[in-house]
């Protein structure tokens, strides 16, 4: 059965969608199979892949309100070796239709019940906010994996997402755990990110991933051209950074196996 594993993260601008993107391509290198799911409305991590969220017949939201089974909005990407649950703003709907469904924080879980055993690792790329679709994906994963600034405002938003995880726990998802804390847009010559980052390790020890990924010119102009770092200049500082990270999470998720 394929690991669910929530990237999140209410604070915008941290690296979700990257990670999200780029973690998925890396894996696939690595032989993986990997589904990427975008629940995000602004669907970054649909074009970061190439595909036009415009033009969609079928995207997340239908699988989310049960209009369309999985297999028929999920796209195969030959080039990048993995496949996508596209999304777009239709998903801005879902949050309104989905009050009118029974069980309806369990949407995204009873859905990929039919395929996800045709994976190793399933990735849900999840909107800047807690809102009905990050629920949904918290509720579907096994674990949460938290990219995250380290900057004066990152610890004080962490504090507001843990206490989520602990709420989705007790409610609805009790083996909910943290795959990670991922530090992002890392610059090692900033005083602020080294006094953070030594405050992350200090509260979280080893649920700080080693990994660190830097800022990183190439990873930001990646998706304009519809392609994660690895495809773009593999050889960038940003690309190695995922493809290490990608290492990581296979030998973290291997020695709990």
């Amino acid at each position: 059965m394929g690991k669910i594993i929530a990237v999140a993260n209410q604070k915008g601008g941290v690296g979700k969608t990257t990670t999200s993107v780029n973690l998925t391509a890396s894996l696939a290198t690595a032989k993986r199979r990997v589904l990427l799911i975008d629940l995000d409305p602004q669907g970054n991590a649909t074009m970061g892949c190439g595909v036009n969220k415009k033009k969609l017949v079928h995207s997340s939201y239908e699988v989310l309100t049960r209009q369309s089974k999985p297999g028929d909005a999920i796209l195969p990407l030959k080039e990048l070796g993995f496949h996508i649950l596209p999304g777009n703003a239709d998903l801005t709907a879902a949050q309104v239709d989905l009050l009118h469904h029974d069980n309806r924080e369990r949407a995204l879980r009873e859905a990929l019940e039919s395929c996800r055993g045709d994976y190793d690792f399933i990735f849900v790329d999840c909107p800047p906010s807690l809102n009905m679709l990050t629920v949904n994906a918290m509720v579907a994963a096994d674990s949460v994996l938290i990219p995250m600034q380290c900057e004066y405002y990152a610890l004080e938003g962490l504090s507001d997402l843990m206490d989520t995880l602990e709420n989705i726990r007790r409610t609805v998802n009790p083996k909910l755990a943290i795959e990670g804390l991922l530090r992002t847009m890392f610059d090692p010559r900033s005083r602020l990110a080294k006094e953070v980052s030594d405050q992350l390790l200090e509260h979280f020890g080893d649920k700080v991933l080693r990994t660190v990924i830097p800022r990183n010119i190439r990873l930001a102009e990646a998706p304009s051209h519809g392609l994660p770092a690895l495809m773009y200049d593999k050889s960038s500082r940003g690309a190695v950074a995922y493809l290490a990270l990608a290492g990581e999470i296979m030998r973290r998720n291997e020695k709990a196996a």
